[in-house]
């Protein structure tokens, strides 16, 4: 559609026509040498064409309309989980496919833009059942979010009602009128489900750990049920119970940790006779059993209640293991001590030199170590004993509070934690100004009052490739029991202590290469990720290595690839891979004087929920439809669908598109005008005229 408007009043066009008939009489009303006709065609070119130049001058626009019509859209979507092809038969699966069909055939025919999806939101030509898991509500979001602005009319869903992930579609009140199809079988089975798997993750080798086995059972009374637990294909331990019309049954078992890496125990539960779903009878617990745990050895020259607190920290952490030393009171054997993984020494270079030798000994060993400077420490023989702190007066003390260094770079912490420590109570710490290295991190700084200095209360260093924090104070116990009594919780203190000692404790990685899995554990429904790192004698990361990958699974296969590195592509994607743990060998040549190799494992576990439940909730399907304004079906019915569509008054949906362009910038008025002045001047030309 188009509509001419102008800038100035339309009355004008009678002015623009005046003045083009009258600037061609004045120019033609002469006699001249050709005949009166040609002189009246001369007249009429002019007028024609000085009238359009002075309506150019009006402004005028011309408005463009251009309507398009949207047909109402229908999206199948199509429930491609598991749980319906472990219900229905191939037969009953091409019918279902057909009856699709044959729908979408229906509805285009009757105006309809029709597609078909499954619950990834993508557009599908047949039906391939593999979803591991069924997210009906969060399908339909995504659905109609992608359709928003769109002529969307319904929405027609082929399921078993069957949902084990995201939240119930009944608890989302959809715009769209959602019509249901119910496909699957409804009839409660007899079934013996291992429902869950109960254990620690970490065990440590030689000890025994505890693994607890639910099993549900479903229209299952007084029969025996039996659960095994198998280790490498071998019998482990087996129990049996009687199920005395219980629904839950549960299994304890006591397993002991003998071998280190990645261990996997599968559970099975027997069959029992007519049992149909046998998939959800069997599942594998995977435990990392590792050699020890983290000794972690505190020193003291007396009983102090810094000591508790610490010990509080340390042992919520279950890789620590904490031990004690208070010489004449709680004395641990040499040999254990040597084991440390991190000494903390509370009153470190005791005036009464109890426990300076000791410190002496791990100093020269290269232990990690952290440093508590109390009021029975000898200022003047920290720097002897190895401590870089120099304090200008000794024998005065001062209250300070702590102020958390948010620059901090070796961790991190929770934003808020500021506000918790800027609550504690005052420290004791040494009066004055005092040195230490300049590349220390600062992790507490003093606030004395509430003036915040640079002066440090809590810092680390590492040199000699030893990791040292020092804390320059005493009186932690009273920040915990602060916190505890404000909040009933010990969190910030805790979090930023543990993380001190989890940093000084952990050995720096030094190795020039390095590629692990980005994850310990990955799903057999995702990529397995590697990231490949490597550095030169500046440990500067250097790109263009080519990386070779050796996995080995379970049962001794073993596959191979191999990717180069490059600035922004440091990992490598392999597809999903099947249930099991797996060993890794990877090397790199590449500017180093021998083959370097890293080893390590990594775990694959399969994703078995779809197998849980097979009885369709078609009562579920009944009442989204209701809910949103739809009708349920059954596949034997869905003709009735396309019927029902038929006395549904759908209307497109109308989008116009306006476009304003004015008439002088149109290529066909220049050519207008030119062709009236060009055959003016030919006709005058021809007729012998100048």
């Amino acid at each position: 559609m188009q509509r001419l408007l102008f800038e100035s009043s339309p009355a004008f066009i009678i002015v623009c026509v005046a003045a083009g008939i009258g600037y061609g009489y004045l120019l033609y009303k002469a006699k001249h040498t050709w005949s009166k006709r040609t002189n009246q065609l001369l007249f009429a070119l002019r007028a024609v064409l000085v009238t359009f130049l002075a309506v150019l001058l009006l402004g005028p626009i011309l408005k463009l309309t251009h309507n398009i019509f949207e047909k109402p859209a229908v999206v199948i979507l199509m429930d491609n989980s598991i749980s319906v092809k472990e219900a229905v038969d191939s037969t009953n699966r091409l019918m279902v496919q057909q009856g699709i069909d044959n729908l979408t055939e229906k509805l285009m025919d009757e105006g309809f833009e029709v597609a078909q999806k499954n619950l990834e939101n993508e557009e599908i030509e047949s039906i391939a059942y593999t979803n591991q898991s069924s997210d009906l509500s969060g399908a339909i979001k995504k659905l109609t979010a992608d359709y928003e602005g769109k002529n969307l009319a319904s929405i027609v869903l082929v399921s078993d009602g069957i949902y084990n992930s995201g939240a119930s579609p009944l608890y989302n009140l959809f715009r769209i009128p959602v019509y249901t199809v119910g496909v699957g079988d409804t009839s409660n089975r007899l079934d013996l489900v291992l429902k869950n798997l109960a254990y620690n993750k970490l065990a440590y080798q030689g000890n025994s750990f505890p693994l607890r086995v639910e099993a549900l059972l479903k229209g299952i009374q007084n029969q025996e049920v039996i659960a095994s637990v198998f280790h490498e294909g071998k019998l482990v331990e087996r129990q049996q119970k009687k199920s005395l019309g219980k629904q839950l049954l549960e299994f304890d078992f006591e397993l002991e940790a003998k071998e280190k890496g990645i261990q996997r125990f599968d559970i099975v539960l027997d069959r029992l006779p007519q049992e149909m779903n046998q998939r959800n009878n069997r599942a594998s617990a995977f435990i990392e059993v590792i050699e020890g745990k983290k000794k972690i050895v505190l020193v003291a020259p007396a009983p102090h209640p810094d000591i508790k607190v610490i010990r509080s920290v340390v042992e919520q952490n279950s890789n620590y293991e904490f031990v004690l030393h208070v010489p004449g009171v709680k004395e641990t054997p040499g040999a254990q001590l040597e084991l440390a993984d991190l000494v903390i020494f509370q009153q470190v270079a005791d005036s009464e030199g109890k426990t300076n030798s000791l410190f002496s000994k791990f100093y020269k060993n290269g232990t990690a170590m952290l440093a508590m400077i109390g009021p029975k420490t000898n200022l003047r023989r920290l720097v002897a004993s190895g401590i870089p702190i120099t304090f200008e007066n000794v024998g005065q003390w001062d209250e300070v509070t702590p102020l958390i260094n948010s620059q901090f770079r070796d961790f991190g912490f929770a934003e808020n934690i500021n506000g918790v420590f800027s609550r504690y109570p005052p420290a004791s710490v040494p009066f004055g100004k005092f040195t230490f290295p300049a590349t220390a991190q600062v992790l507490l700084y003093q606030r004395i009052g509430s003036v915040a200095t640079e002066r440090p209360l809590v810092l680390s260093l590492d040199e000699n490739n030893r990791k040292m924090g020092i804390i320059i104070g005493d009186g932690l116990w009273r920040w915990r029991l602060n916190e505890f009594s404000e909040t009933e919780k010990t969190e910030a203190f805790d979090e930023v202590f543990g993380k001190l000692f989890q940093y000084l404790s952990t050995k720096e990685d030094k190795r020039k290469f390095r590629s692990f899995p980005v994850q310990n554990e990955f799903t057999d429904t995702e990529p397995v990720v590697f990231e490949s790192q490597v550095y030169n004698d500046l440990y500067e990361q250097v790109y263009g290595n080519k990386i070779d990958i050796e996995l080995i699974d379970e049962k001794g296969g073993m596959k191979h690839y191999d990717y180069i590195t490059s600035q922004g592509s440091s990992r490598y994607r392999i597809g999903s891979m099947e249930e099991g743990v797996y060993r890794y060998r990877a090397t790199t040549t590449k500017g180093f004087d021998k083959p370097e190799e890293v080893r390590g494992e990594f775990l694959v576990t399969a994703q078995t929920i779809e197998a849980q439940n097979l009885t369709a909730d078609f009562d579920l399907l009944r009442k989204m439809a209701t809910q949103t304004g739809g009708k349920f079906y059954t596949i034997k019915d869905l003709a009735n669908l396309g019927e029902d569509f038929q006395q549904t008054k759908v209307k497109s949906l109308i989008h116009s598109d306006e476009s304003f362009n004015s008439l002088i910038n149109l290529k066909w008025v220049f050519f207008l005008l030119l062709m009236l002045i060009s055959t003016e001047w030919f006709v005058r030309k021809y007729s012998g005229g100048y």
